[in-house]
């Protein structure tokens, strides 16, 4: 097998990994063992693909760093599976959930220094931090309320509105601001899951996050339904 080809599958014994130390440590459930092992699945399938079609030659020091994430993030998505019915180890949940956060850093400060920047990597880093993001806000939900999952949800929903809506799809201006708001959604809702601060704190700051959730998709969809109307009357014209 080439080299490249080896992360997909260290990934997926990573995932094994991360849930057989939570099994012998707060003994998963069936839930948290199907959604765990679908996580590692998903991330070895998804992850093979998108080598194929890059054609990449070599996995890079940055994905090894969110490829580590991902079986981290498989364990939050476990033991949130398993709140369902019973409580959840808030103290490992957080700490697999902040580890995760922290590293999101990581990767791409080692792109960056590495010259291991690529649309492969974004893309993988993207789509962890986004499943982080939606199950993190599924498990504050059942404290907070429904409304939380709007959180998790916004990224898949924007993703496949560009399938029926042409006009969406395309890159957008660089903005930092967007990266903020990104990271602003994991560490709050972190803090939420974790029951440190009291009920109406916690309210309050979710629900600031998913304003500045919304500015920042919505200030993209402006961008582009501008784009799109733009390119419409210059066609016309």
């Amino acid at each position: 097998m080439p080299r490249v080809r080896t992360g997909p599958v260290v990934g997926l014994i990573f995932h094994f990994a991360v849930l057989g130390a939570l099994a012998a440590s707060v003994r998963l459930g069936t839930a948290g063992w199907l959604v765990g092992l679908a996580s590692g699945v998903v991330t070895f399938v998804a992850l093979g693909h998108g080598l194929r079609r890059s054609g990449a030659e070599v996995f890079g020091a940055a994905n090894w760093v969110t490829l580590t994430r991902a079986g981290l993030v498989g364990g939050v998505a476990a033991l949130i599976a398993d709140s369902f019915t019973r409580p959840a180890p808030v103290p490992v949940l957080c700490t697999l959930s902040a580890v995760a956060l922290a590293m999101d850093a990581v990767d791409g400060y080692v792109a960056r220094r590495t010259g291991g920047v690529t649309a492969l990597g974004a893309k993988f880093d993207m789509e962890t931090d986004a499943w982080l993001i939606l199950v993190l806000s599924v498990y504050v939900a059942q404290s907070v309320g429904p409304w939380v999952l709007v959180i998790g949800a916004m990224r898949y929903v924007i993703g496949f509105s560009t399938w029926l809506v042409p006009w969406l799809r395309g890159p957008v201006p660089p903005r930092y601001w967007r990266k903020v708001v990104a990271a602003m959604q994991g560490v709050t809702l972190a803090v939420a899951a974790s029951g440190l601060l009291p009920r109406g704190v916690t309210t309050a700051a979710v629900a600031i996050s998913l304003l500045f959730l919304v500015e920042s998709f919505g200030s993209e969809v402006l961008w582009r339904w501008r784009r799109q109307s733009l390119s419409v009357s210059v066609s016309s014209g």
